[in-house]
């Protein structure tokens, strides 16, 4: 069942410094809502500057204010590397925001490294399964996929997000929750990520971008800058079924 697609919510800001003060409010704000509204809080973190990008929430007000206690973290996308590399987005998290946090270890849920990319996908999509019949994870009722409260993606100047590229087939993915790629354009080739029933199944989705390469592409996905007759960016198919809010500095918004 398709869902009404709703306007997106556009913010701009100065500076990287600006977004990264903007998307902790934001976050921390999230974080009260549903750990009030339902107990807790799923957070579906991706790579890139993202982690980064999340620095103020490791710091005052917000370190000792949120309810770590109440997160489950999740990954939208992950490269499938031992844990302990430098290309792990779950080392990226770890190093960057999640040691620095009391977020039970429990609750951080990242891949198993010792799997084919195909094993590794099948097993996180299983979990998943699990953490939804457990009703830890509720299903959307639109869509019959897993509803998660807040997914925080970047993208690429290619427009990809997750790892769904703008020629690969994964992006048209309709029925698996998770899948697998073994040709990423980008290194390490080989990957897991959710697909677009799942993303679009959030309840809120932040998309984080900053700095000038971006800019075209932030034009191309938020000021009608496609070619007629062009495929749509896998960033353009971002529609989530509550709220989507796009925090961008001046030069990822110099071209709107």
């Amino acid at each position: 069942m398709a869902h009404k697609k709703s306007k997106p919510t556009i913010l701009k800001f100065d500076s990287e410094e600006d977004v990264a003060v903007a998307l902790a409010k934001y976050t921390a704000d999230l974080s009260e809502k549903y750990i009030r509204d339902k107990g807790s809080f799923s957070v579906v973190l991706s790579g890139g500057t993202l982690i980064d990008t999340l620095r103020k929430m490791v710091e005052p007000p917000y370190k000792d204010s949120v309810d770590w206690s109440k997160w489950l973290i999740f990954w939208v996308d992950e490269r499938v590397v031992p844990l302990d590399s430098d290309d792990s987005n779950y080392k990226l998290a770890c190093d960057g925001f999640l040691l620095k946090v009391p977020i039970p270890s429990g609750n951080i849920y990242a891949i198993n490294d010792k799997l084919s990319p195909d094993g590794a996908a099948n097993d996180y999509e299983a979990r998943l399964k699990h953490l939804v019949e457990s009703k830890i994870i509720p299903i959307s009722d639109a869509s019959g996929f897993p509803k998660f409260d807040l997914m925080l993606l970047g993208m690429g100047p290619d427009g990809h997000v997750a790892s769904l590229f703008p020629t690969h087939q994964q992006r048209y993915e309709k029925k698996r929750w998770v899948t697998f790629i073994t040709d990423s354009p980008k290194p390490p080739p080989p990957r897991i990520t959710f697909t677009f029933p799942v993303i679009n199944s959030s309840s809120e989705i932040a998309m984080v971008v900053t700095g000038a390469d971006l800019a075209n592409t932030v034009k191309i996905a938020l000021g009608g800058g496609l070619e007629p007759g062009s495929t749509p960016l896998p960033c353009m198919e971002v529609s989530p079924e509550g709220g989507l809010t796009w925090f961008l500095d001046k030069d990822a918004a110099s071209k709107l």
